[in-house]
């Protein structure tokens, strides 16, 4: 029996160009609020994620698997992966599109083991805007930008306005994207 993935994306898209000012390739992107726990580098046990921009509008991210993300004896938790990638098409889609924009539904693909010890390359891009949807995807390397695939994944997000995280969390707008100048 022969899967045939669904059109991605699903509906009919515009591609847009990053935002003007979206960070030039090569840039290293620092967390987009230090206790996240995808991103942040103040919560412990955390993912510890590290983005830069990538060349033809990517993000490129890195995570380094440890003990603490096991999930089967020396193999990184699914949930942990999907996390990994829930957090670099989040910031592929905030860095590029320079808007925020939560999670509406994320797929991941688990094709190989993902063992402790190892590093996954992930690279993120926009796939099309409709609306105040955002589609987006993503691929996971193993330990080396060019190693075997591990994950796919995709994602609708929905761009939102910064009181979405005042009215539905505690967070000031400026401690979710301290580089922007924000007024609440």
């Amino acid at each position: 029996m022969s899967r045939v993935s669904p059109k991605w994306p699903p509906v009919e898209v515009e591609h847009p160009a990053p935002h003007p000012d979206a960070p030039e390739p090569g840039t290293k992107l620092g967390p987009h609020y230090a206790h996240c726990f995808g991103c942040g580098d103040e919560t412990e046990g955390g993912l510890h994620l590290r983005t830069e921009s990538g060349h033809d509008a990517t993000i490129i991210a890195q995570f380094h698997v440890t003990e603490a993300h096991q999930g089967a004896p020396g193999l990184a938790h699914g949930g942990l992966l999907a996390c990994a990638f829930d957090e670099t098409l989040g910031s592929t889609v905030g860095q590029l599109l320079r808007r925020p924009a939560v999670t509406g539904k994320l797929e991941t693909d688990f094709l190989r083991p993902v063992p402790v010890g190892s590093t996954l390359h992930i690279v993120g891009k926009l796939d099309g805007v409709a609306g105040r949807k955002v589609y987006a995807s993503a691929e996971g390397r193993l330990d080396t930008p060019d190693g075997p695939v591990a994950l796919r994944a995709r994602a609708l997000f929905v761009i939102v306005d910064f009181s979405h995280f005042t009215e539905h969390g505690t967070a000031d707008p400026r401690d979710v994207h301290p580089d922007r100048d924000i007024n609440p």
